[in-house]
């Protein structure tokens, strides 16, 4: 099956899903065959489906995403091997306004980026740490790299750093460090939806601080480029489905300006432009995706 077939097939198996059920609860059950020859075997397609449709429920504005971005998330999960939206934070599927529509955001979590890492076969050991104010920490860069950490018994004080550590199985080691306004920077720089309540760096800031570090020492290790493809997987959005997600182009539009930046979880009526507040005639395409929307919330 060459590519193009295969995509234009894929298309097609989901125009037809949504005839037979719009809700995304139906397009999930119709995919649970893809879902079933995606896993790996230590995750079962019921258990998968189970943590997805647990993910729509407790966060409504996944229901309100588009429904190709939203699959695309999913099974970019799926194919790679790692649970979403859990307490064990392995991925995140987060609601994401992409130039005024919204979209599902596939993002990796810190345990994510390890289990993955593990799985390439050329990490032996992988680590990532908060340093405390009162912690004795010392580093060094250059041509002897150093790197000692002695947490403080009691009294640690406020988080003031983050670093990450590997080795690899040849031997080889590095270690990246990164202050908590670097981190915070970074997240506000690269995340459109870091402000965003749904975001995991609002609830869990210290794990993707973690991640940032991981994926940035990471960068510099001998790995397999299958990792590397799965690791640029991270923060995506796609709504083209195919056996490879890894390969398909990512969508998400890079803001440029603050004045276009807004958090998932801000509220913009139908028919209205984000950007200007003008009402916009819907073409037909939008009106049917609306009609798809509305179903999905009654699911």
């Amino acid at each position: 099956m060459n590519t193009k077939g295969g995509l234009t097939k894929k298309t097609a198996q989901v125009q037809q899903m949504q005839q037979k059920d719009t809700s995304l609860k139906g397009l999930i059950k119709a995919m649970e065959p893809q879902i079933k020859k995606a896993l790996p075997s230590v995750l079962t397609p019921e258990r998968f489906t189970r943590m997805v449709f647990t993910a729509l429920s407790t966060n409504p504005q996944l229901q309100q995403c588009t429904p190709a971005s939203f699959l695309g998330a999913m099974m970019q999960a799926a194919q790679l091997g790692v649970e979403p939206n859990t307490p064990i934070g392995q991925a995140y599927l987060i609601p994401y306004r992409n130039k005024g529509k919204l979209e599902c955001q596939f993002q990796l979590g810190y345990k994510g980026m390890i289990d993955l890492a593990y799985r390439s076969g050329d990490i032996k050991d992988i680590q990532a740490h908060e340093v405390y104010e009162n912690d004795l920490f010392e580093y060094e860069y250059g041509l002897e790299p150093k790197l000692r950490h002695v947490p403080a018994i009691k009294d640690r004080g406020d988080v003031i750093m983050y670093y990450a550590v590997f080795h690899m199985t040849n031997g080889g080691y590095g270690f990246e460090v990164m202050s908590k306004e670097d981190i915070t920077q970074h997240a506000k720089k690269t995340s459109q939806s870091f402000s965003s309540s749904y975001s995991p760096w609002s609830k869990h800031f210290d794990e993707m601080a973690k991640k940032t570090v991981i994926k940035k020492v990471l960068k510099y290790a001998p790995v397999k480029t299958e990792f590397v493809r799965a690791i640029a997987a991270d923060e995506t959005i796609k709504s083209t489905l195919s056996e490879h997600m890894v390969d398909e182009e990512d969508e998400t539009v890079t803001i440029d300006t603050e004045a276009e930046t807004m958090p998932a979880d801000e509220t913009v009526p139908d028919g209205v432009d984000p950007k200007t507040g003008e009402v916009k005639k819907q073409t037909a395409q939008e009106k049917q995706d609306d009609a798809i929307l509305e179903a999905s919330l009654d699911m």
